[in-house]
């Protein structure tokens, strides 16, 4: 029995020393779901690419609509992003994943040419930063929750992720 039991622990050990990043080196996860913000509810849809163990390197768009004064406004989001994942750092489980890093985008500010209220944003790149993480129910399908500032998409976003 004891044998059985060494036996058991060292498999374990052995796997856990090859485990890989939930996102590997050279594997793709697409990324959809939906925001929070003060400017409306914003739609978003993104892949992230395995660039490293620890890293990867992903873009988004997003899309957002809301009304102001009677007046009907959007918001289109283009966003490059890189992030570290954590897992080796801290040891986490393979069903998780938790990663931190910066991004830059492009946010397009659409407001009618009548609309001449105060607080009119503008189109224009922004630089910010996110935390983030994944539980993943199996080897391809899991849900993230993140949170960051900085951009025009302030706050944070939920939703879905898939490893292609």
């Amino acid at each position: 029995m004891k044998k059985i039991l060494l036996a058991l622990i060292l498999m374990v050990a052995v796997i856990a020393i090859f485990a890989q990043n939930p996102v590997a080196k050279g594997q793709t996860q697409f990324n959809v779901g939906v925001g929070l913000s003060s400017w409306g509810v914003p739609v978003y849809a993104g892949l992230d690419y395995g660039i490293h163990k620890d890293w990867t390197m992903g873009g988004e768009v997003s899309f957002r609509s809301y009304k102001y004064k009677e007046y009907d406004h959007t918001i289109i989001g283009i966003l490059g992003n890189a992030n570290y994942h954590l897992n080796h750092v801290l040891n986490i489980p393979l069903n998780w994943d938790l990663y931190v890093g910066p991004n830059i985008g492009f946010n397009m500010w659409n407001s009618p040419s009548s609309y001449e209220g105060t607080g009119v944003y503008r189109s224009g790149l922004g630089f910010g930063a996110q935390i983030g993480g994944r539980y993943y129910f199996n080897d391809k399908v899991g849900v993230n929750l993140e949170f960051g500032g900085g951009n025009a998409f302030s706050g944070g976003k939920f939703g879905l992720s898939f490893k292609l």
